[in-house]
């Protein structure tokens, strides 16, 4: 390997090396945080040709690049451009509302963020966009399901709550076929851990506001987008006026500076929680497309690098009194949405309200997990005792 191109050194690498440049930066090892919505023109001509690398606060600023150009590096040479919105949610609102119109129809995995979801639904559909939920496990056979005004598809490989992994390659050889953007919801692994624009994605997705943040304390979204997707994206923030506040940017560049340490030790830690809790009395089942037994295993370990944090089991059946016992007894494990940051949580859910192509039927009560970077022995513990609560509240 060639360690003097910045394309062949390794991600880690390239993580802590790309957008820097220490003699604009004074010296400093980090860029200053540029605070400003007026940038001021040399001359009028400038002005009259808007001259300039930088030329008005929302369009960017020396910290914005220098995020920009470390995402792009860790993307991979498919990524053209990458735009930053104020948070995952956004990111994905901006990128459907950059790609699709009036008449247009787009094809989305049934286990979609479910904000995903409610912004179909509602926006989409006063748009006059349909929409049409398909299979996780769908494969090619999602051909079945195109028609003839069919734009986009929409993936989350895995889902962030029940974790089917779709067969991303063979529905993105089958979209475009069939003249259709693929886009990849990849907040899970992020690009560290799967680089989608690599496997025929046009647009990978990310709310940044969890593993690249990853200190719970950003809201922050990004989209990555390949030269054919990225003039679309640009343009939409540029038409819809979405920025990112100078802090989070700089945040999100110092959580992108330590991203490979803190995955490994999520992947690491995870991936031991998941196989210590698949044999639990008290669990039915561990949902980890890590795990040698999940039926998404064999395309995960085909097309990704690692793991993280987040992962689901199902309890065996009992009442939602001593499910909620459990949770109200554990010290470690914190209830609260989101995830991604340095600590752990458990949340419970039910996806049945609002699954349509499939159906879900977990056979348990369901909890979902994120496994931060406190000792996992410790971690067990919490949960030996919360379990301890289940049992006896039954």
């Amino acid at each position: 390997m060639d360690s003097s191109s910045p394309q062949e050194q390794h991600a880690e690498t390239r993580l802590v090396t790309s957008g820097r440049d220490t003699k604009l930066q004074k010296g400093f090892v980090n860029p200053p945080v540029f605070h400003g919505s007026t940038v001021l023109y040399p001359t009028a001509e400038d002005l009259h040709a808007h001259r300039g690398e930088f030329t008005y606060g929302r369009h960017g600023s020396p910290t914005t690049k220098a995020f920009q150009e470390t995402l792009m590096a860790l993307e991979g040479p498919q990524c053209a451009g990458v735009g930053i919105v104020p948070s995952g949610l956004s990111a994905i609102s901006t990128t459907l509302l950059s790609v699709l119109k009036a008449g247009d129809h787009i094809l989305v995995v049934d286990n979609i963020y479910r904000p995903s979801r409610n912004f179909c639904n509602g926006m989409l559909t006063r748009y006059g966009v349909e929409t049409t939920y398909f299979d996780p496990m769908i494969g090619a056979g999602i051909d079945k399901l195109f028609k003839p005004n069919t734009r986009a598809v929409l993936v989350e490989a895995p889902g962030s709550q029940s974790f089917e992994m779709p067969d991303i390659r063979a529905i993105a050889e089958v979209a475009h076929g069939r003249g259709a953007l693929v886009i990849d919801d990849n907040t899970w692994a992020t690009p560290l851990y799967h680089r989608s624009l690599d496997q025929g994605v046009d647009i990978s997705m990310q709310a940044a506001t969890k593993y690249i943040g990853g200190h719970s304390d950003i809201m922050f979204g990004t989209i990555s987008a390949n030269a054919k997707a990225w003039p679309m994206i640009a343009e939409g923030i540029r038409l819809l006026g979405v920025c990112a506040g100078p802090d989070d940017v700089f945040l999100a560049l110092r959580g992108l500076r330590t991203l490979s340490v803190r995955l490994a030790q999520h992947h690491r830690s995870g991936l031991e929680m998941a196989r210590w809790l698949a044999a639990r009395p008290e669990v039915a089942r561990v949902l980890h497309p890590g795990l040698e037994t999940d039926p998404g295993h064999a395309i995960w370990k085909r097309d990704f690098t690692g793991a993280s944090g987040l992962f689901s089991i199902v309890l065996k059946p009992a009442p939602q009194q001593a499910v909620d016992t459990m949770l109200n007894t554990l010290k470690l494990f914190g209830m609260g949405f989101s995830w991604g940051g340095f600590e752990s949580l458990a949340i419970p859910f039910d996806c049945d309200a609002y699954r349509t192509a499939t159906k879900w039927e977990p056979g348990g009560p369901t909890l979902r997990l994120h496994i931060g970077l406190e000792s996992t022995d410790d971690l067990k513990a919490d949960l030996d005792r919360g379990f301890a609560a289940l049992k006896a509240a039954m």
